[in-house]
This record gives C-alpha cells, structure tokens and sequence, in this order.
C-alpha cells in the first residue's frame, strides 16, 4: 500500500511534508505529488501519473489535493481515500457543492474535517458522504480548513482506517 497525497491549492507537495513524514512514522509509505494550478479536472492526470491505478494505491491530500485525489479514484480504482479538509463548497456558497462525483466512488473513503471549516458546512458534509457507499467522516472540534493542530490525531485515525479497510 501506499498513500499519494495531494496539496493545498496555494501549497505544493512540500507543504506536504508533515502528513507524508506522519504517514511514514506509522510505517506507511507515503508521498505528495505536485500538482497544477487551475481546475481539479486538468490536476487528476498529473495525480494519477504520479500515483499510478489499482487497488494497492491509497489518494488522498489536503483541501484541492484531496478533491483532486478523490476525482481521481473514479478513473484510477485505488484502494482507498484520505481526505483531509475536503473543500465541499467554496466559503459562503454551500449550494454549489462539490460533488459530482461522488457517487462514482467505490473505494472506502475517510473525510477527516474541522467543525469550523467555512469550506465544509459539516451538517452538509455528514449528509453528502453517504453518496459514498464506504464513507467515514471524522471531525476534529475546534479546527478549520487545515488540521496541522491535530496532524498526529488525525495520521493515527488514519492509519487506524487503513489497516481495517485497505487489504
């Protein structure tokens, strides 16, 4: 197994360097790819060159990274998702969600989310991820779009996820 994760849209893959080094310390193989500026859609194949197809590949990244990472799973069959911070909506539209997609996915799927994250209402969040037939939502309170405070809970709850969901 191993987890490619994507970036912030106003960070690169060595912005990812906390979650990719967690992963590793919990003995999973992890690395970020760098993705393009722009739309998700011109991101996924620079995503999936890098992460390569099949089930043994686990996406995952941080806000766009992981928007990017879950695009990518319809079209790539991985394993597995990690999303940290999903960016539902853009803050103050939570009409225009993000979700297309969704229920195209049919890897099990982690959403680890702040309670106070203005880019997911999490009332809106808990509802949209049953689109996902595996879904699992986490939320950390106190946090927003970002859990750097929490980084080594969120790395152990993800871990615990992998281990009892990607074979």
């Amino acid at each position: 197994m191993r987890v490619v994760l994507g970036h912030g849209a106003s960070g690169n893959a060595a912005s990812m360097k906390p979650y990719v080094v967690g992963f590793k310390r919990r003995g999973i193989d992890a690395i970020a790819v760098e993705l393009p500026r722009g739309g998700a859609e011109k991101a996924v194949p620079v995503f999936i060159k890098t992460s390569g197809r099949g089930h043994e590949v686990v996406g995952g990244g941080q806000s766009f990274g992981g928007r990017v990472a879950s695009m990518a799973a319809v079209e790539a069959d991985f394993g597995g998702l990690v999303l940290f911070s999903y960016p539902l909506h853009r803050p103050g539209f939570p009409d225009q969600l993000r979700t297309e997609h969704w229920p195209q996915i049919r890897c099990p799927t982690l959403f680890l989310s702040g309670d106070r994250d203005p880019f997911a209402r999490i009332e809106l969040l808990q509802e949209k991820i049953k689109l996902i037939p595996n879904a699992r939502l986490e939320i950390f309170k106190g946090q927003g779009h970002g859990l750097l405070a929490v980084l080594d809970q969120a790395l152990d709850v993800a871990t615990d996820f992998l281990s009892k969901n990607i074979k």
